[in-house]
């Protein structure tokens, strides 16, 4: 039972279905996430995550199920609509233009304007103040994205994600090709946006980061649920067990299994 004390779900999703073809990628899945949570998804490469996260997001239409975000029923038929709901996904490929500069990759597709003209002094200004509130360095927001770190380039991703004021950060393998110092960095920022009540969803391999800023981590093996730990009350170990030999006649939820 849920402790009384929990605040609801920022997204709920029950009973999910989606094949595609003759295989069938999602089987029943259901996932929550409370506001300002840091919820790991992970499991092998045909798990699943990606395709319940793009269900999410409105880029796949699922075949049944549902899904609630801040209590109310929706249907996402583009990533668009899920934006306006205040879910933003970042993807491995970060999707910037390397050859614009950084004010207006956070920007793209929006830049503020004045009369005709694109209003350069409040786009900058605004974006400077979007990694001051991430607590991110870029060196300059007039610098060429192409010209960054793969790390300073995924702070101008999420940065451009923040900007929407969302409710929900989606990470897909974030920290894959970071260096050490980078993924601290990205971890930092993470713990940033949580303490302004971002709920964040991390796919990811690396279950050190996961166990690092994480508060739950859930288990898709095959398109099923196969497990839900609160972080603290878990190991990597237990988890990599789970992902490996975990099935869903035994799964788990975080709180049946607190100890």
């Amino acid at each position: 039972m849920r402790d009384p004390t929990t605040p609801a779900p920022i997204v709920e999703m029950r009973g999910i279905e989606k094949a595609f073809g003759a295989v069938q990628a999602l089987r029943n899945v259901d996932l929550v996430l409370y506001p300002g949570e840091i919820l790991g998804l992970v499991g092998d490469n045909s798990a699943g995550k990606s395709t319940l996260m793009k269900i999410l997001t409105g880029a796949y239409q699922r075949d049944a199920g549902e899904v609630f975000v801040a209590g109310q029923p929706v249907h996402f038929k583009s990533p668009h609509e899920s934006r306006d709901a205040g879910i933003e996904m970042i993807y491995q490929d970060f999707a910037l233009c390397g050859n614009m500069d950084v004010g207006q990759n956070i920007f793209l597709g929006r830049w503020p304007r004045k009369g005709l003209f694109v209003n350069r002094r409040k786009m900058y200004a605004e974006a400077d103040s979007v990694l001051k509130r991430l607590k991110v360095d870029v060196n300059s927001v007039y610098q060429k994205v192409e010209s960054l770190s793969g790390g300073r380039q995924q702070s101008v991703a999420i940065a451009r994600a923040i900007s929407f004021q969302p409710r929900v950060v989606i990470l897909d393998e974030p920290t894959a090709n970071l260096s050490v110092m980078a993924t601290e960095r990205l971890l930092e920022t993470m713990l940033e946006l949580k303490k302004q009540g971002v709920a964040q969803i991390i796919i990811s391999h690396r279950l050190v980061d996961i166990f690092a800023v994480g508060d739950r981590v859930m288990v898709l093996k095959r398109g099923e649920n196969v497990g839900d730990r609160y972080v603290r009350n878990t190991g990597e170990h237990e988890v990599l067990e789970i992902i490996v030999s975990g099935t869903r006649e035994h799964a788990l939820t975080a709180d049946e299994a607190r100890p």
